[in-house]
C-alpha cells in the first residue's frame, strides 16, 4: 500500500504539490513563498520520511516509492490534479511522478533541480553524508553553510550573521536517508517522455548543484523554458521574490 506522507493544506484554487529539498521539508524551503502561492491555489506541502511531522523511514528510500507517496498524499487531501513544484531532490521526485502519474500532473516547475548528479556533486554528496555520521555538528554546518549558500550572499553576511546562521542550521532525522537517495538518482531517460508544460528555474552561484546540471536537466525537457536567478542553493533566502515572480508567471499562464 502506498505510504500517505504527512502534509499541510493552504488556499483554494488549482492544485499545486510540493517537493522539497533533501535535509529539508516544506516549511523551511517553501515556508517563505507559502501565504503568496495558497492565494491563488490548493497548496499541498507533504514532508518527506524523517521531515516535519512524517516518521522517518525503516528502509532506505526509492524514487518510485517517493513519487507514488507524494502523489497519493495529494489525492487523499482532494486533489486529483496538479502542477508540481520540486525545488532540488524534489525536482527528480517530481519528474518521476510525472512520468508515473501523466493524468495528474499538469505542470512542472523545477529549481535548483538535476536527473543525475555530476561526479563534483556526488564529492559534494559524499563529505555532506559522512559529515552527517560525525558528532562534529560544527563541521557540518560550516560545509552546509558554504556549499548552499552563493558567495554573492555568504560574502554579504556579517560575522554576527554568519555565526547566527552556523547556529540555526536544522538537520531532519531523515537527512542521511534524502543524501542517500540524491546520490541514486537517474531520471534520464525519462525526461524526453514529460508532456507537462514545465518550467525549469536555474540558480547561477549554485555550489551544491552546479548551473551546468541544472541545464542538463531542463535540456532533457522537450519544449521546457529555462530562467536563471542570481542565488545559491538557498533562492528562498537568497532571491526569494525572483524566485517567486517566475513562478507566479508560470501559474498564471497555466490558468
Amino acid at each position: 500500500m502506498t505510504e500517505h506522507f504527512r502534509h499541510i493544506v493552504r488556499g483554494q484554487g488549482s492544485g499545486l504539490l510540493l517537493a522539497h529539498g533533501g535535509g529539508g521539508s516544506v516549511e523551511a524551503n517553501y515556508g517563505p513563498i507559502l501565504d503568496d502561492l495558497a492565494r491563488t491555489h490548493t497548496v499541498v506541502g507533504p514532508d518527506y520520511p524523517g521531515s516535519g511531522a512524517t516518521p522517518r523511514a525503516a528502509a532506505p528510500l526509492e524514487l518510485d516509492a517517493m513519487a507514488d507517496s507524494l502523489v497519493a498524499t495529494a489525492v487523499s487531501a482532494g486533489v486529483d490534479r496538479f502542477t508540481i513544484l520540486g525545488y532540488s531532490l524534489g525536482t527528480a521526485v517530481a519528474v518521476r511522478a510525472a512520468t508515473r502519474h501523466p493524468h495528474r500532473v499538469t505542470g512542472l516547475v523545477l529549481t535548483a533541480g538535476f536527473a543525475h548528479p555530476s561526479n563534483q556533486m556526488r564529492l559534494g554528496i559524499g563529505v555532506w553524508r559522512s559529515l552527517l555520521d560525525s558528532p562534529d555538528r560544527e563541521l557540518l554546518a560550516r560545509f552546509v553553510t558554504f556549499a548552499a549558500t552563493g558567495r554573492t550572499h555568504l560574502n554579504s553576511l556579517s560575522p554576527a550573521e554568519l555565526d547566527a546562521a552556523l547556529a540555526g542550521l536544522e538537520v531532519p532525522p531523515g537527512t542521511p536517508d534524502h543524501v542517500d537517495l540524491v546520490g541514486a538518482v537517474d531520471t534520464r531517460a525519462e525526461l524526453a517522455r514529460i508532456a507537462a508544460p514545465t518550467l525549469v528555474i536555474g540558480t547561477r552561484e549554485d555550489v551544491l548543484v552546479p548551473l551546468d546540471v541544472q541545464r542538463e536537466l531542463a535540456a532533457g525537457i522537450p519544449g521546457a523554458e529555462w530562467v536563471e536567478i542570481d542565488s545559491g542553493h538557498l533562492m528562498q533566502i537568497e532571491a526569494r521574490d525572483a524566485w517567486l515572480a517566475h513562478i507566479r508567471e508560470f501559474l498564471d499562464n497555466q490558468g
